[in-house]
Order: C-alpha cells, then sequence, then structure tokens
C-alpha cells in the first residue's frame, strides 16, 4: 500500500477539519488508471471497502480519504439491515451518461459529514459509465438506491456534498 495509500489516506477525511472540507470540495480530475499498478489498484479497493464497512457507509469516494483520484466504491445494503448484498462496485473515471425524468427525495447522510442527514433528490435511473479496476469500459444502468449511492459519489468527485442540495437537514446522535 505504501505507493497509493499514506498515513493521511487512513482515515475518513470530514469537513470538521478545513484543510480536508477545502480538498473535498475539489473537483478530481480525470485518473490515469496506468500510473498505478493493479495490485496498488486492489489494495486500493480493499482499503477503502474496509473504511466503508467500518463506518457502516454504502459508499466512498476515493478523495474522502484524501485521494486526488477520481474514482468510487459502492455496495447496497443488506435488506435487513446488517451487512451488504450483491455486488461491490468500483468506478474509475466515471461519468453519468443518462438520466431518467423520474426525481425522487429521500434522506442521505454522508461519511465526511458526520451525523447530518438531510433530504436530497435525486434521480430515479440514471446510467454510469467509467472503467474496473482492469481498466475494460463499463457501462451501468442503475436505479433506486444504488442510484442514489453513484450519484452522490459522483457529486464528491465533483467537489458536491449532499448539504449542497439537501432539505430539512438534521443533527442526529449516536445512540
Amino acid at each position: 500500500m505504501a505507493n497509493i495509500i499514506k498515513p493521511e489516506n487512513k482515515t475518513i477525511w470530514t469537513i470538521e477539519n478545513s484543510s480536508h472540507e477545502k480538498f473535498l470540495r475539489t473537483p478530481v480530475s480525470v485518473f490515469d488508471i496506468h500510473s498505478v499498478s493493479r495490485k496498488d489498484l486492489d489494495e486500493l479497493i480493499i482499503h477503502m471497502r474496509k473504511l466503508m464497512v467500518n463506518q457502516k457507509g454504502v459508499g466512498l469516494s476515493a478523495n474522502q480519504i484524501g485521494l486526488s483520484i477520481r474514482m468510487f466504491i459502492c455496495q447496497l445494503p443488506a435488506s435487513n439491515g446488517f451487512g451488504y448484498q450483491g455486488k461491490l462496485y468500483a468506478v474509475f473515471n466515471p461519468i453519468i451518461k443518462k438520466l431518467s425524468e423520474k426525481k425522487v427525495c429521500d434522506e442521505e447522510g454522508c461519511l465526511s459529514i458526520p451525523g447530518l442527514y438531510g433530504e436530497v433528490e435525486r434521480f430515479h435511473s440514471i446510467t454510469v459509465t467509467g472503467f474496473d479496476k482492469n481498466n475494460r469500459a463499463i457501462s451501468l444502468p442503475v436505479r433506486g438506491q444504488l442510484a442514489r449511492i453513484m450519484q452522490h459519489e459522483i457529486d464528491h468527485l465533483n467537489g458536491i456534498l449532499f448539504t449542497d442540495h439537501a432539505r430539512n437537514i438534521q443533527r442526529i446522535s449516536e445512540l
């Protein structure tokens, strides 16, 4: 992990630190996947998933751990609320190519903004294109909660936080 992940990338960056917030609000440029070994990419994905799972998140973008790499991971939560279900997505250089007309408002939170939740209107279905860790082109038509998660993560990569367009923001203290 020495090539990509430094000590400062071992935790999730939050807006509680002003330099972290500035970084989180800076758009990430296209990532040259050839600049990093496949082994390093695998280790990055594993590291990000561990952080996401430890914090009970459903998505994490690389800039949320201080890396200027245009990629995110995400996975749907299990229907019983414990763990995860389905595929773990790791998408490099994602672009939203198609948007549904239908939008849905639902509650969101963010690992980089602990304790805050709010209602965010998102497209119900989208198509995301990008590349997998093998630099193969992928096209992901997704809908529902998975579409919401991917839009949230792509917003991160564009320097946008969910609170920038959330309504009814509330602070929830830990139980």
